[in-house]
């Protein structure tokens, strides 16, 4: 048996240029507003103190409460959450930052502390490490085991080609989110710490689920030896299982979206980022992902 006409599906292989000049449209505008505004660290990676203060009157004026932290005798970033309440950063790592700094926002408000944290420069140089160690990890991890599931297939791509292809739409997925962070952190203050870490493992996880799906579908029909060209089987493959990796996709997105809706500072920016990790994951996995497969099968048999 055959697969049906190439008119009777969505041509996605057909334009892969279409679709790849896009995604790099999309990376390199990542890469520039990463370049352009850095991210705003947050102290998990800088060290400092983060205080949580609550004010039971209506909250003072960010200019006010920054007034104040000054005189105190820092240099405060602060980020207000709802109505009530303001998060302040400093960069000194020190018990008596809590203190200080409440005293000092009890001269304009009957104000509380919520949350104090406190972490040293040794400790977030650790954490940085692990964290560029955690992702690193991931991908290779990945990238070997897609290579070993799909060992089976070696016609007329290797199985490594497979792991490949998913590293590239990984390392797609991952730049734009971390993009976004850069332009949340500029315009919103949201920091990148830990959370941010866990987000881009989230959509490691999310990514792979659905360029695998696209995969696995592309071998079964490769091993029935159904179909014509390799670019028909993968641009068939696609179309079968596209509606499954969209659904599956826009269930998660809508039940982040909630979260980011009626969730408090913590996790509102944190769904978000996820959220458009998870849009672009299932994008990559379509258009980005099982196009090179066909490049590399192109380009692999001009060179011969």
């Amino acid at each position: 048996s055959h697969f049906p006409a190439v008119s009777r599906v969505m041509r996605i292989i057909q334009h892969r240029r279409l679709y790849l000049s896009l995604s790099a449209v999309f990376v390199a505008a990542a890469i520039s507003v990463m370049a352009l505004f850095g991210f705003r660290l947050g102290i998990d990676f800088t060290g400092g103190s983060l205080v949580e203060v609550s004010f039971s009157s209506p909250r003072p004026s960010v200019d006010a409460l920054r007034r104040v932290i000054e005189e105190a005798g820092f240099d405060p970033i602060l980020q207000p959450i709802g109505s009530d309440r303001v998060l302040v950063r400093t960069n000194k790592s020190d018990e008596g930052v809590k203190n200080t700094t409440l005293v000092a926002l009890q001269r304009i408000g009957e104000a509380k502390v919520e949350r104090f944290s406190l972490i040293g420069p040794t400790i977030s140089r650790e954490i940085a490490r692990k964290a560029a160690i955690a992702v690193t990890l991931a991908l290779a991890l990945i990238v070997l085991y897609i290579a070993f599931a799909f060992r089976k297939v070696v016609r007329p791509v290797s199985s490594w080609i497979y792991g490949l292809a998913t590293l590239i739409a990984l390392v797609h997925d991952v730049v734009i989110s971390l993009g976004a962070y850069a332009v949340l952190g500029r315009l919103l203050g949201v920091e990148f710490n830990t959370a941010a870490i866990a987000a881009v493992l989230t959509i490691l996880g999310f990514s792979v689920h659905d360029t695998i799906v696209v995969f696995d579908r592309t071998r079964e029909n490769l091993l029935k030896g159904i179909g014509g060209s390799f670019e028909e089987v993968v641009n068939a493959s696609v179309n079968q299982t596209m509606t499954r990796s969209i659904n599956t996709s826009l269930t998660v997105v809508l039940a982040l979206l909630a979260v980011f809706l009626v969730g408090g500072a913590t996790t509102k920016y944190f769904a978000l980022v996820l959220i458009l990790g998870i849009v672009f994951g299932t994008y990559s996995s379509i258009f980005v992902a099982s196009p090179i497969l066909v490049i590399w099968e192109r380009w692999r048999r001009v060179m011969r």
